[in-house]
């Protein structure tokens, strides 16, 4: 039997297989994007934690905090993540003299079997005078070197926003604020500016190479370094003598530092430190650096991609609402990073992070928490291992500090 088909009827059947082919393809679109899924980890390791910082290092985790009572003695924890669940914490070492700040938290890092950490102690009675004190001892819990001053000068100041990674062999690159020059004051009785200096740590302790790399920085605005694959990077902030505080960068070429240079010129005119550092991390092919800024009243996170000629690109802006910052950030691939940071509505401060590839691709934002905007929340700690990417804030339980950590899937982003 012949059947006979019209123009239109053809036309109708063409829309209809066209209809069916598009309907298949966007399913399978959708179904290569799963839900994602926020998990908590548990953290069953008493009350009164705070100051976390979250390190991946060879995609396994570690996390150090501060557990004190004000006033009280306060001890630096440190424990690895295995298998989803923190490991039975090491106590590195406890003090009743120390500074406890939810900014300048301790830093931690890993090269092989060595741990080092540091922790700030106070030095006198002022309320910002203390001391870089370092520890540094084997994963097994064995002693190299205690309780050693990173910055000798011997004065009476602060010193803090400390930063550490692995050196490119041995030992460690480390680089903090340094005040021992606020102490003295110029002929106008104005008080002289921060600076930030880094050195290097041996596999025993001995610290060689300090060099003063910028003599007027931000006062409180962490400090963050990463290795690339041509060498290290540091970014903080900088403060100009017209009160510029933009975000700075120094990199280490041929064993030399080089002469401080702006990743992106925001023009941020600030009298005041805004407490809001950046944050920077490489892979073996990528650099990007992200950081908060309120040039003009405009509150943003940017993130920026370091180009093949050395210097940083345009910036992205990444925050929907009135960002509020405390960044991180964290390579998911070769080409795309994922940045957290704070923002609000006025009426609820959210903690968000968005993928960001640097090819300037930008994803919606997904909510992580609802968050407190206060100081006791501290600085949201992100890092990624494996297919997941772990977060960790400070939260109030029944009016004391905890720990909050949660996980989710970077295939739901």
């Amino acid at each position: 039997m012949e059947f006979f088909r019209d123009d239109n009827t053809i036309k109708k059947y063409k829309m209809r297989k066209l209809i069916v082919i598009v309907c298949i393809a966007f399913t399978v679109f959708n179904c290569s994007k799963k839900e994602l899924i926020v998990t908590e980890i548990p953290f069953d390791f008493g009350i009164n934690n705070a100051e976390p910082n979250l390190v991946s290092q060879d995609g396994e985790l570690a996390l150090s905090w501060v557990n004190s009572v004000r006033e009280k003695e306060a001890t630096l924890f440190y424990s690895q993540l295995e298998n989803n669940s923190w490991k039975k914490p090491t106590a590195i070492v406890s003090g009743n003299d120390w500074f406890v700040n939810w900014a300048d938290f301790p830093a931690n890092a890993t090269n092989g079997d060595l741990l080092l950490t540091s922790h700030l102690q106070m030095s006198s009675k002022g309320t910002y005078t203390y001391d870089i004190v370092l520890n540094l001892q084997n994963l097994n819990g064995k002693i190299i070197k205690k309780n050693f001053l990173l910055n000798t000068d011997g004065m009476k100041a602060e010193h803090g926003f400390v930063s550490i990674i692995p050196n490119e062999k041995d030992g460690f690159l480390i680089t903090w604020l340094d005040g021992r020059n606020t102490v003295l004051e110029m002929k106008d009785s104005h008080h002289k500016t921060m600076t930030i200096r880094v050195a290097e740590i041996s596999g025993d302790g001995t610290i060689f190479n300090e060099k003063e790399l910028d003599g007027s920085t931000c006062d409180c605005c962490q400090t963050s370094i990463t290795m690339t694959k041509n060498g290290p990077i540091i970014v903080y902030r900088d403060r100009s003598k017209q009160e510029i505080r933009d975000i700075y960068y120094s990199q280490r070429i041929n064993n030399k530092w080089t002469k401080p240079t702006v990743v992106c010129n925001d023009n941020w005119k600030i009298n005041g430190c805004p407490v809001n550092g950046p944050k920077i991390v490489s892979n073996r092919k990528n650099t990007a650096v992200a950081w908060f800024t309120a040039a003009e009243g405009n509150q943003k996170v940017k993130i920026s991609f370091l180009s093949e000629k050395g210097a940083f690109k345009k910036p992205v802006t990444l925050n929907d609402l009135a960002a509020i910052g405390r960044v991180d950030v964290a390579f998911i691939n070769l080409n795309e990073v994922l940045v957290t940071y704070m923002e609000t509505d006025n009426n609820t401060t959210y903690l968000r992070c968005k993928k960001i590839g640097n090819d300037r691709t930008v994803s919606k934002a997904i909510t992580i928490s609802k968050i407190n905007s206060g100081r006791n929340t501290g600085v949201p700690q992100l890092e990624i291992s494996g297919n997941d990417a772990y977060v960790v804030w400070t939260i109030s339980v029944e009016g004391k500090n905890q720990l909050k950590i949660v996980k989710f899937n970077l295939d739901g982003i």
